[in-house]
């Protein structure tokens, strides 16, 4: 049986505290003009003006003065990977490496200094590399002297492995152990069984791992992960040690709430019930990385036709329509969330027939009425999109992705040539319904919430860019939605809302749309819209204070009573 993990999280009665916010701005629709906010224990109690926070202001209140700074709702991040994110913030940061060399050199550098177990490191993209061609897998031991080296590409969807590390692996034979041009890069069932090796870690060291990882997200404003875990990513006792986060919350451990997804397929209903009597923790549903296809970078994402710099290659698709049909249908009958892992063009082609054979088994409304979701979704025609939205099915998508690697001369041009103008669709998914959240795929992209923001104003297709206030809705109140959150207030900032909000210090408050040509009112308060910070200025909104259901999860300590 599932259950929301914020019913284990529930912290025991304290204390009532009540706690007054003033002098600055509050984000909310119940009164887009005002500066105070009062929350009593774990919930919102009040909004209004500074005058009238000077009337209810007394000596049994905390007051905090927020400086002019904005006050607004929580992000949720609607697809993270905790344990891998923690990995990548302290491994190698291979980000900015140019080429095969100074990849190598880096290797040595970090074998070199010490430590023992494989040397990990994460984001390398030869698709900016001057020379694409890779290191070897001997290239890597010799690099490392010896130790078992795993480099995961920046999309997580392939690695650079060293011999060592892949004869432990056992990856001889095992589809996607070479790719023909470099033995050193592996992919599909290689990578996958490269990965479980190279992260067969003690209980504390991922502990530590996600541990680093939550205080990275409560940092940068985030009150809510949705994990996305899966058994070709880590094990069942990762995915138990992340939900278990919102059980400790009881010890004082305070962390942003996780959201638990398993994405391990399912036959039937009787064996769907099964797999989630045997996680041992509530899941919210055998949804999110159960991957139908792969990546655009790594070329594993299924295409309709071929690669544009890959003559022959479209990609590769994990699951049968048969199989992902079976798994709706199951998810379905039982109420709960099903959904895959999807980017390519075929690849939603054999989920949008997934859906159109579960509905025909087990009903269109009992599949509408269980909320199924699809991470990714980059390339959607309007046919595509017709359906996700005839199906209620929701979008997890990633807005970093197409800053990053969406436009003229980027990889996705590079990859797909002209199919890469309409990827990434969300102005498209808006207009036709199509429910929507936003996420990071942290590590793939930083948690860095109002940097996806700014990626939905800027898209690189003007038709596709939505407004800051449809991006910001996106990464907090659609976040708990997808989720089908069983407290429908939360999100937003109104009395009877939990009290779940970050404080930033912002340069300017306006209203930022997709066209220009209307954003001259933007600062007229008769248009009667809250205000989010201006994210032109060449810098993000700085976090001072996370707070979830009443609880601090972080302070800069620069806000003072």
């Amino acid at each position: 049986m599932t259950a929301s993990p914020s019913e284990a999280s529930e912290a025991p009665q304290q204390p009532r505290k009540v706690t007054l916010y003033r002098n600055g701005s509050v984000y909310t629709a119940a009164d887009p003009f005002a500066t105070a906010m009062l929350v009593d224990g774990d919930t919102v109690a009040w909004v209004g003006s500074e005058q009238a926070a000077t009337s209810i202001a007394d000596s049994s209140m905390e007051v905090i003065d927020l400086q002019g700074g904005l006050l607004a709702p929580g992000f949720v991040d609607s697809h993270v990977h905790l344990t891998e994110t923690g990995i990548a913030l302290d491994s190698l940061q291979l980000g900015g490496v140019r080429s095969a060399a100074e990849l190598l050199d880096a290797v040595a550098h970090s074998a070199g200094s010490g430590g023992a177990g494989p040397v990990l490191g994460h984001g390398w993209d030869e698709a900016l590399w001057a020379d694409p061609a890779l290191p070897t897998r001997e290239e890597l031991d010799r690099a490392a002297g010896g130790r078992a080296v795993y480099l995961s590409r920046v999309d997580v969807h392939s690695a650079l492995v060293s011999a060592s590390l892949a004869a432990a692996s056992g990856l001889e034979g095992l589809d996607g152990a070479s790719d023909g041009a470099s033995d050193g890069q592996v992919k599909r069932a290689a990578h996958t069984a490269a990965r479980l090796a190279a992260r067969k870690l003690p209980a504390d060291a991922r502990r530590s791992y996600q541990q680093a990882a939550l205080a990275e997200a409560a940092a940068n404003g985030y009150v809510a992960l949705a994990e996305m875990a899966a058994p070709h990513i880590a094990s069942i006792e990762d995915l138990q040690l992340a939900a278990g986060w919102n059980t400790r919350g009881r010890t004082g451990e305070a962390v942003p709430e996780i959201l638990p997804y398993w994405g391990q397929l399912a036959s039937s209903a009787e064996h769907a019930r099964a797999i989630l009597e045997s996680l041992g923790v509530p899941v919210l549903g055998l949804a999110g990385d159960l991957n139908m296809d792969g990546s655009i970078g790594s070329r594993t994402a299924a295409l309709r036709s071929d690669y544009s710099d890959a003559s022959g290659e479209r990609g590769s698709q994990y699951l049968s329509v048969d199989e992902a049909a079976a798994h709706i249908a199951a998810c379905s009958v039982l109420g709960i969330q099903a959904g895959f892992h999807v980017i390519g063009d075929a690849g939603l082609d054999a989920a949008l027939q997934a859906l159109d054979r579960a509905a025909a088994d087990v009903g269109e409304q009992r599949v509408r009425a269980a909320g199924h979701r699809l991470e990714h979704v980059e390339i959607a025609d309007a046919d595509a999109i017709a359906r996700l939205a005839q199906y209620s099915v929701t979008v997890s998508a990633q807005p970093v992705f197409d800053a990053l690697w969406g436009g003229e001369g980027r990889l996705y041009a590079q990859r797909l040539g002209a199919r890469h103008t309409a990827m990434n669709p969300f102005g498209s998914f808006y207009s036709a319904g199509v429910p929507v959240c936003f996420g990071s795929d942290s590590p793939v992209t930083p948690l860095r919430p109002w940097s996806s923001v700014r990626a939905c104003l800027e898209h690189h297709n003007a038709d596709e860019r939505i407004s800051a206030r449809a991006a910001f809705l996106g990464h907090t109140r659609a976040g708990w939605r997808a989720a089908r959150y069983r407290n429908p207030m939360a999100g937003q900032l109104v009395p009877g809302a939990p009290a779940s909000f970050a404080v930033w210090q912002v340069e300017e408050l306006m209203v930022q749309v997709a066209d220009g040509r209307v954003q001259s009112w933007s600062t007229d308060p008769r248009a009667r819209t809250p205000l989010l910070p201006a994210l032109d200025t060449g810098s993000d909104p700085v976090c001072l204070q996370t707070v979830r259901d009443g609880v601090e999860l972080f302070s800069a300590g620069s806000l003072g009573s």
